[in-house]
């Protein structure tokens, strides 16, 4: 074991591979984060590119994950500041919160927090990643029930008053959360009210994701059956001339916009944001947390280490796995590099993807090189990508969903503690679900070191014994 010997040859086959595999679930994270799903596509290639530049792992993928978009829309309240002002607006709040994110990373690596990560209770993770993993299936089921996603639930919910009067005023700013999963469970309890051909994709896209690998021939790479899903649903809507919710045009990039290499004979196309955009955007960001610098930098630190567990989880396992040593300051470094990138390009944060870095090493990937390959296909082939523009959202969740409601219906972490530790876990789980991510695992560490004098007194009953 150890780091494989280098092969030029088995990185292309298997940055080919995530390439084509994990371009439903980019669109699909970009739905998540609040604006339109083809942004996930135009903007996941270079914050990668960055990534496998810095990172010292030869597996792990990073990229806009479920939790970080999940984070991004919460801290943000983008489906309100999408409403008032705009997506081109909220593109440009979320790059910018990418940037103070970056920054953050790479303070924290300056100071030394990679190994401090290490300390934080797993009880606090688990019922963290099991809060986040509720919010996530709360942000899909919309655009999996009904026709019109997000639109048809709230005019569901508003004809409640019950939602409006005694669950959405009394939390309105204050648990957004609760009134999120309120909303779900309201529209899950009036089945009428879906829509038939959304709902059968998601239902039965959902369980072929989860179970379709069992049957799959075994020559298929891992994620076909993601493929499988989202080619079946959007020939399905060009055939019935789908009138559900649906990817939408992808508006083509400007011809003049990338970097230009060699005098000119070499192009990446790849439109970026301005940084004078981004730095005049700051006051706009820190209106989003009261008008305070204090609290945006807080936040910003919070989501920054939040996002670094996923990725000490991968390298960890990696290491002892695979036998792949890895070092917290530069895996920290990594993340902060690739999140100053996204903001460049007006993508949300990225971290650590579990489930594209296990598929890359499936495929046999030998070094960092499988990722850049994976990246700049995307860039590449995105002017082809307008054969998505009628994939049904309905579809794209499934595959979101397909990614956690096991862990949600069925939380064995979380279930096989007891004690002070069940009750910090799902503390912090509940406390994640129904308040904002960065809320939840601050609650969950008051919560922890709150329980300190329950865990003292018990050692101390122990050795009285």
């Amino acid at each position: 074991m150890g780091r494989p010997e280098f092969n030029a040859f088995r990185d292309f086959l298997s940055g080919t591979i995530m390439a084509a595999t994990s371009v439903p679930q980019l669109i699909a994270y970009a739905e998540t984060v609040g604006y339109a799903g083809y942004r996930g596509l135009a903007t996941a290639g270079p914050p990668l590119i960055a990534w496998g530049v810095v990172t010292g792992s030869p597996f792990m993928n990073a990229g806009v994950t479920s939790i970080t978009a999940l984070m991004a829309k919460s801290d943000l309240d983008g489906e309100q500041f999408v409403q008032k002002y705009g997506e081109e607006a909220y593109v440009l709040l979320v790059a910018t919160y990418s940037l103070c994110i970056g920054i953050a990373s790479v303070f924290l690596a300056l100071v030394g927090f990679g190994k401090l990560a290490q300390l934080v209770p797993g009880c606090v993770r688990r019922g963290f990643k099991w809060g986040c993993s509720i919010g996530v299936l709360v942000a899909a089921i919309p655009n999996g029930f009904f026709l019109k996603g997000g639109g048809d639930l709230k005019q569901l919910v508003a004809s409640s008053d019950f939602i409006r009067d005694t669950i959405a005023k009394p939390l309105h700013g204050n648990l957004p959360g609760a009134i999120s999963v309120a909303h779900c469970l309201y529209g899950l309890t009036h089945p009428w009210e879906w829509g038939l051909a959304p709902a059968v994709m998601f239902v039965f896209g959902t369980a072929f994701v989860i179970k379709g690998p069992n049957y799959l021939p075994k020559a298929l790479p891992p994620g076909s059956e993601v493929i499988i899903v989202t080619a079946l649903a959007t020939v399905y809507s060009v055939y019935v001339n789908y009138e559900g919710a649906v990817v939408g045009e992808i508006p083509t990039l400007d011809p003049d916009a990338g970097l230009f290499f060699f005098q000119g004979k070499l192009r990446i196309p790849v439109q970026f944001v301005s940084v004078s955009d981004l730095i005049g955007n700051i006051p706009a960001l820190v209106g989003r947390f009261g008008g305070s610098f204090m609290m945006l930098a807080l936040s910003s630190i919070i989501f920054a280490a939040v996002n670094f567990l996923s990725i000490m989880g991968i390298a960890s396992g990696f290491e002892s796995e695979d036998g792949i040593e890895w070092s917290a300051e530069r895996e920290m470094v990594s993340q902060g590099v690739s999140c100053g990138v996204a903001a460049a390009v007006g993508s949300a944060p990225v971290s650590g993807s579990l489930s594209r870095s296990l598929v890359s090493r499936m495929t046999g990937t030998t070094s960092q090189l499988a990722c850049i390959i994976t990246a700049l296909e995307w860039i590449y082939l995105q002017p082809y990508m307008s054969i998505m523009a009628p994939t049904p959202k309905a579809a794209l969740s499934a595959v979101i969903a397909s990614a956690v409601i096991q862990g949600v219906c069925v939380p064995k972490d979380l279930l096989k503690m007891s004690g002070v530790d069940a009750l910090v876990g799902w503390g912090t789980g509940f406390a994640t679900a129904l308040s904002s991510p960065t809320q939840g695992f601050a609650a969950g560490l008051v919560l922890y070191a709150a329980t300190l004098i329950f865990r003292q007194g018990g050692d101390k009953r122990e050795k009285m014994d």
